[in-house]
């Protein structure tokens, strides 16, 4: 049941912009494409045929494509486009030099280089046990938080099912404007296994970091402490060397 619930979480957390979305409006016009930006009143979509922006109050459905259909991409050819970390985690002190940040991490944990599946996430962290993860990625986006965190959120359901957001608050991360959220779903792919999750969205100009954290569902209540002292702990830390820095 491990081996199948790393599995699952391994394919969770993989890029997902392969999959196109249809979304039908008012006048019955069908659009496929992937939504790369949201506003208020306004969803962006990349198409065939280039960028389009619709109103969202002539929006009736929007549907995901399948997850299961399709052949999933090679583990090893992505592998090989990924950037090397330069990377290390001594005791409880996660430092990554290569993206500049560091974590505070609970006993026993290991860098797990199996989560890295796309080239935005920076980091990828597990417990011993391999039960309990966490995961660093960055990019750049234009627009607001609120905009960023609901493309992130339509990623999301894109992969769980049951999507339920639980829990939302403001906070401040490495003296930056932060948000964190609490959500949960089931993996299908898993026998519908409930999972939690905890994703801190941390905001530096046009440039965004996420950390996420989570566990099956009867495990979070115990665990939400120690993944709130991980999303709280992560600094940037620019002046780092990797010179300076090495063990």
């Amino acid at each position: 049941m491990f081996r199948s619930f790393t599995i699952c979480l391994l394919f969770l957390t993989a890029a997902l912009p392969a999959l196109a979305e249809e979304i039908v409006l008012k006048d019955g016009t069908k659009i496929v494409g992937h939504m790369t930006g949201i506003t208020s009143d306004k969803i962006e979509v990349e198409t065939s045929y280039g960028k389009v922006q619709l109103n969202r109050a002539d929006i009736v459905t929007i549907t995901f494509a399948d997850n299961g259909s399709g052949k999933a991409p090679d583990a090893t050819a992505v592998k090989q486009t990924l950037p090397k970390m330069d990377e290390s985690l001594i005791g409880t002190q996660y430092l990554n030099r290569t993206a500049k940040f560091s974590l505070t991490l609970p006993q026993d944990w290991l860098i797990d280089p199996n989560l890295r599946n796309s080239p935005t996430t920076l980091a990828g962290l597990s417990s011993k046990d391999k039960m309990r993860f966490a995961m660093v990625i960055q990019e750049d986006y234009p627009g607001s938080m609120d905009s960023y965190r609901e493309l992130t959120m339509l990623g999301v359901r894109r992969t769980l099912s049951n999507f339920e957001e639980l829990a939302r608050s403001e906070s401040t991360i490495d003296g930056k404007p932060a948000l964190l959220v609490f959500y949960r779903g089931t993996l299908q792919k898993s026998n519908n296994l409930p999972v939690e999750f905890l994703s801190a969205f941390i905001q530096s100009g046009n440039t965004y970091t996420k950390i996420s954290a989570w566990c099956i569902e009867p495990l979070f209540h115990d665990m939400q402490p120690t993944f709130e002292k991980i999303v709280a702990s992560y600094r940037s830390s620019g002046h780092i060397t990797a010179d300076s820095t090495k063990p």
